[in-house]
């Protein structure tokens, strides 16, 4: 039950992940990026410290405290500007699809470093999301800029600091907490953020921010960062980080659906065919320890 648990928080981070990118959008025309991922991981930070010191949870003992700060920088301040950087030089389609190798990179990473077996079930239902992903934005795959390759490696770096962030991760969060964690780690990457934010003079247009600005600033905090993370986290401390990875695919399905509904971006039969796809990889992914009790108890 604690693994199908992590399972499911995975998911809905990932489907929460896929929302943030429509408030993203929306913020990008009035706020760089490094000054978005100040609000978004300063927010969160805002937001899950009361809660983890209300809850008295178990902080990473003094020596994980390097090793969280150093994972925070990692995810919260390495990662997003990777992932910025990434659609100056391609599509918002192939760089999901390149982020969409991160189960794939979990697994493989996983297996080298010992942290988890390499079977033939996860494999396939990783490659059966990634290719539902590819499915899902089959429309848009084509469109791509001049030297959209730089784009789509930066994405893969980006991947790959989130792969890294999962296997390293695990067990610290299990010395420690969920939340407790998350806030040490995202508060390491947005004082960095927010230092580079502040060196770039980032943050002059917020003078200029009305209401809708705000509300999408705070979605990015407490729903974009808070609660995605924690759920990110809570789920790596229950099941593996491919199982836990796999997840992402959900993530331009949902960005997908948000920018129809937001911003009157166009919904094809191929959105749908690439959701079932999706599922149905995490599914082969993740039933793998269930079906071999059931047949070791028959």
């Amino acid at each position: 039950m604690g693994e199908i648990l992590g399972v499911l928080a995975a998911v809905l981070s990932s489907g929460l992940g896929g929302t943030s990118v429509g408030a993203t959008r929306y913020l990008v025309d009035s706020l760089d990026p490094l000054a978005i991922g100040s609000f978004r991981f300063g927010i969160g930070f805002v937001l899950l410290l009361p809660l983890a010191l209300l809850r008295g949870d178990r902080w990473p003992e003094r020596g994980d405290w390097a090793a969280a700060v150093g994972l925070g920088i990692l995810f919260f301040a390495l990662f997003p500007i990777l992932f910025n950087a990434s659609l100056i030089f391609t599509t918002a389609a192939r760089g999901a699809l390149a982020l969409s190798t991160l189960p794939l990179l979990s697994l493989v990473i996983g297996a080298a470093l010992g942290a988890e077996a390499l079977t033939w079930r996860k494999s396939i239902g990783v490659v059966t999301a990634t290719f539902g992903v590819a499915v899902a934005l089959l429309s848009d795959l084509a469109l791509a800029p001049s030297g959209a390759w730089r784009g789509d490696l930066l994405m893969m770096a980006a991947a790959l600091c989130m792969a890294l962030y999962g296997i390293w991760s695990k067990p610290l969060i299990r010395r420690s907490s969920p939340i407790a964690f998350t806030t040490m780690s995202m508060a390491a990457g947005a004082s960095c953020l927010i230092l580079l934010s502040y060196v770039r003079d980032s943050f002059a247009p917020v003078a200029g921010f009305g209401l809708p600005q705000w509300l999408g600033a705070f979605y990015l905090g407490a729903f974009g960062a808070a609660l995605t993370f924690y759920l990110w986290a809570f789920a790596l401390e229950r099941t593996t980080p491919t199982r836990v990875a796999i997840s992402v695919t959900v993530n331009p399905i949902t960005a997908s659906l948000v920018g129809a509904w937001l911003l009157n971006e166009p919904l094809r039969w191929n959105l749908a065919a690439g959701i079932v796809a999706v599922f149905a990889g995490i599914w082969i992914a993740t039933t793998e320890r269930r079906i071999e009790a059931a047949g070791a108890s028959g």
